[in-house]
């Protein structure tokens, strides 16, 4: 019989930390808790397979599950002396998700099943309590009429909302006994009004309606939403835990809180978190109560006046700080734990790695391999190169004026500017247009997770450090303010009020995740610096990594960007990027619109000293590093005139009637021109156009390493090449430009004539085209493009669907497709190498920064990868990780 469900208790479990595809990362880490012997309510895990198998059998179970599951249900109830749905010796269970990555939020959870309307006077006699009784029926009710019943969280608070006006409160904690027995009434009222049928009295089919629930959660929109956005697999599934109920909501010598071992926004060694006392777990991380800091240490700093979980349960609180250090000890890694204390005793209820913004995950690295807890190898693989951007991205001004309209909490360090919209769908819609936005909520709940990534950053009037929008914020890299109260939102009006000041919707205003502060207004920034911990992991990085980084730039500006970030060169120079000023545009038209080369030549001449000085610079700030420059690439249509004006200008400057402007433009039209007259073709066609750009790049060489001293290897190449006659013929033209510009200056010079791949047949011809070419440059937008036969400019139309329905997992625009367009990179790698001895080899399309590219990379033996200037520390690190893997 296969094994659907796997217990857990009492020092004991049938699973452990290395299950964790199967049991998931919650079932596997409170299996691995009680093997340490920890205090880990029991309970029990049904298994990941059972959700794979869910969703390929109509969403119905194994035949066997029923059966584990009530065996497994009474194991939990010998061990703590109780029985599920004996009013008698009541036994309550809490249902919570568990998918193999940590996905906060998510996905559902549902606490206190087993109540109805007989055990919850059976709870309230044993606990000597009705009020606590009451309070876990109502939360109960709620939780499981959203999460399984379907009906909205709000309807349910808005009754609380009114309950709680109508009798002058201001805290949930103010509701007697009574005054929630009535709450409970109005509650069941209102699921029979809404479904037709009262709320599910029988415990079996709550728990069963809860599981259920949870494994249906793996397809909710949110749910499918984060694991887009973290790459994380459908197929990989949730698994469900259950577990006996401990309750940190019975009374004043009981708790509930979250903790980190490490603080998750510096990285500080620091025990950091917040609880709340009679509460349960939902509370704290909901942001519905202001919660209370663990430490007095951490107390002092935030200037709280209530008291910090080490001065108020200094047992628990000692018990706890052990337990965290001896987890991280065994994990060897920032923990992120949720703990319950029940009257007086702790129980640990999750742990798990720790979410923790870049800044703190480089300090945390670091500080973990000079404390020897792990290698030097281990601190680079735990940092997600993607996940360095965050640093690389403008902060605040000290300097600056700040227009203070509001502070709260610290929850996600960073700055953002943007317009304010206040929902997830407006965030949406004005990313798309291109406008920045600050998202600002009241709280935010897993459903807001596809605004908050549209959004720069996240503002919350609830919530503390723990609260949902600061933990994804953190996730995501995006500045966040938590729990500034002294806002009031109205969604209604779309205004944002603080200190006698409005704020309406589309207003720009600025916020601080590093100190808190909510600023009026845009503020300027700063770039940051590599320096720090950022510049030891760099450090390592470069001390491990095999290939090098070079920058695609082609202006002065982006060279000293790439360099200050620690590119080793200039991978892709795109000339054409050169020729849209205002300045040169006219030149280049008409060098297109010529009728003759003799007044193409008159054109170029215009050109030439542009180029020249464009390169000088480039080489001067490469200081003898290597610059590869690609000649003209793109189709002539891209530089003609538009617009009535734009053609009178240049027919003006040409002498020409502009009605004979517009038939030549019209000539040059083209059906298809990404497969046409471009590339090396236009070397072909108008050999005169290569001459002076080979003039320009030579010439400014020669003056380049005349004012520097430093030697310059120019590195020529030739684009869209897919025959080795082609490449031969433009390399004619270069070598020809060479010896005449030597012979005038009576010098000499070193350089290298490649081509860039980016062809299917330019792939598998590659032995022949090498024999001409001294580098291949993989261009893998191009070559992503001809070998799917998709255009990148249009394909976002239908890949998103085809990554829904789960016909292709990646973007191939975004990270390299392996099978098809890498296949293409082994052959022509492979084939070149073959051919000439010492063949350099490097990827210059955008999947240059891709950390999985470069692993890929890595793999097939490329000498380089070059990316945009601001991914270059991306793609340092992502190059070390594959070297260690490797």
């Amino acid at each position: 019989m296969a094994k659907w469900v796997y217990s857990f208790g009492d020092g004991r479990a049938e699973g452990s930390a290395s299950d964790k595809n199967l049991l998931g990362g919650k079932g596997a880490n409170l299996a691995e808790m009680c093997n340490l012997g920890l205090p880990v309510p029991p309970g029990f895990t049904i298994t990941t397979d059972v959700c794979t198998h869910y969703y390929a059998n109509g969403r119905s179970y194994p035949l066997e599950l029923e059966e584990q599951v009530n065996a497994a249900l009474d194991e939990v109830g010998r061990k703590v002396g109780r029985r599920f749905g004996d009013p008698e010796r009541l036994l309550l269970v809490s249902v919570r998700s568990g998918a193999r990555a940590s996905m906060p939020g998510m996905m559902d959870t549902v606490l206190n099943l087993g109540l109805n309307d007989e055990t919850v006077e059976a709870l309230a006699a044993e606990a000597k309590d009705a009020r606590f009784a009451q309070d876990s029926y109502r939360r109960f009710i709620q939780m499981y009429s959203n999460v399984v019943l379907g009906l909205d969280h709000e309807m349910f608070e808005e009754i609380l909302s009114d309950e709680k006006a109508s009798r002058g409160y201001d805290y949930d904690t103010e509701f007697t006994a009574e005054d929630w027995q009535e709450v409970v009434a109005l509650y069941k009222q209102r699921v029979d009004c809404e479904l037709g049928e009262p709320f599910p009295q029988d415990p079996q089919a709550q728990l069963w309606g809860a599981i259920g629930a949870v494994f249906s959660s793996w397809m909710n929109p949110r749910a499918i939403t984060y694991r887009r956005l973290h790459d994380i697999p459908e197929s990989w599934g949730t698994a469900v835990n259950v577990q006996a109920m401990v309750f940190g909501n019975m009374g004043e010598t009981s708790a509930t809180g979250v903790a980190f071992t490490r603080n998750p926004a510096t990285g500080e060694k620091e025990l950091f978190g917040e609880f709340l006392v009679n509460a349960q777990g939902e509370d704290v991380v909901a942001g519905i109560r202001t919660p209370q800091n663990l430490t007095e240490t951490a107390r002092r700093q935030a200037g709280s006046d209530k008291p910090s979980l080490e001065k108020l349960m200094p047992e628990a609180f000692a018990a706890f700080a052990q337990i965290a250090e001896k987890l991280e000890s065994h994990y060897r890694d920032m923990q992120d734990l949720e703990f319950t204390i029940e009257r007086g005793k702790l129980w640990m209820l999750q742990t798990r790695s720790g979410k923790r913004t870049t800044k703190a995950a480089l300090k945390i690295a670091v500080e973990m391999a000079n404390e020897g807890l792990i290698s030097r190898e281990e601190a680079l693989c735990r940092i997600d190169p993607a996940a360095l951007d965050q640093l690389l991205h403008p902060t605040i001004d000290p300097n600056a004026e700040r227009d203070l309209v509001a502070t709260g909490l610290p929850a996600s360090p960073g700055a953002a500017t943007g317009e304010i919209v206040f929902t997830s769908e407006e965030a949406e819609e004005a990313a798309a247009r291109g406008t920045k936005v600050i998202l600002v909520r009241v709280e935010t709940s897993p459903e807001d997770i596809h605004g908050m990534h549209a959004a720069e950053g996240i503002l919350t009037t609830r919530g503390g450090m723990t609260s949902h929008a600061a933990v994804v914020a953190r996730g995501m890299g995006k500045p966040c303010v938590s729990g500034a109260g002294t806002l009031r939102v109205d969604y209604r009006a779309g205004t944002m009020t603080a200190l006698g000041r409005t704020f309406s919707r589309g207003e720009v205003i600025t916020i601080d995740g590093s100190t808190g502060q909510v600023l009026a207004g845009t503020v300027p920034m700063l770039q940051p610096a590599l320096s720090g911990d950022f510049s030891t992991i760099m450090e390592w990085a470069d001390n491990t990594r095999r290939m090098k980084v070079r920058a695609n730039a082609e202006t002065p500006a982006d060279a000293r960007t790439a360099r200050s970030f620690g590119a080793e060169g200039i991978g892709l120079c795109r000339t054409e990027h050169m020729f849209f000023d205002d300045e040169r545009i006219l030149a280049m038209r008409e060098m297109i619109l010529a009728d003759t080369q003799e007044q193409r030549r008159m054109a170029l001449s215009k050109l030439l000293p542009m180029q020249r000085t464009d390169f000088r610079e480039l080489f001067e700030i490469m200081a003898g590093l290597p610059v590869t420059i690609r000649l003209l690439d793109p189709p002539l249509h891209e530089f003609l005139p538009r617009t009535e004006q734009e053609v009178a200008e240049v027919a003006a400057s040409m002498g020409v009637e502009p009605e004979r402007l517009r038939q030549r433009t019209e000539s040059l039209h083209e059906f298809n021109p990404m497969l046409g007259h471009r590339g090396c073709r236009l070397a072909v066609s108008y050999p005169e156009i290569a001459e002076m750009q080979a003039r320009a790049i030579f010439e400014a060489a020669l003056e380049a390493a005349k004012k520097t001293g430093a030697p310059v290897v120019p590195e020529i190449m030739v684009p869209l090449v897919g025959m080795a006659a082609e490449l031969n013929f433009v390399k004619g033209i270069i070598d020809g430009v060479a010896k005449e510009v030597l012979a005038e200056s009576n010098a000499s010079i070193d350089y290298l004539v490649g081509t860039m791949i980016e062809l299917p047949r330019a792939a598998l011809n590659a032995g022949a085209i090498a024999e001409g070419a001294e580098f291949f440059s993989f261009g893998t937008n191009d070559l992503t493009q001809t070998t799917f036969g998709i255009s990148r400019d249009d394909a976002a139309s239908f890949l998103d669907e085809y990554r829904r329905k789960g016909i292709v997992d990646q973007d191939p625009f975004v990270s390299i497709d392996v099978d098809g367009v890498g296949a293409l990179v082994r052959i022509a790698a492979e084939k070149g190498r073959a051919a000439r001895e010492g063949l350099k080899l490097g990827i210059c399309g955008e999947h240059g920064g891709d950390p999985s590219s470069i692993s890929f990379c890595e793999e097939v033996g490329l000498d380089y990868v070059s990316c945009s200037p601001f991914r270059v520390p991306i793609a340092r690190l992502a190059a070390a990780q594959a070297a260690c893997r490797k």
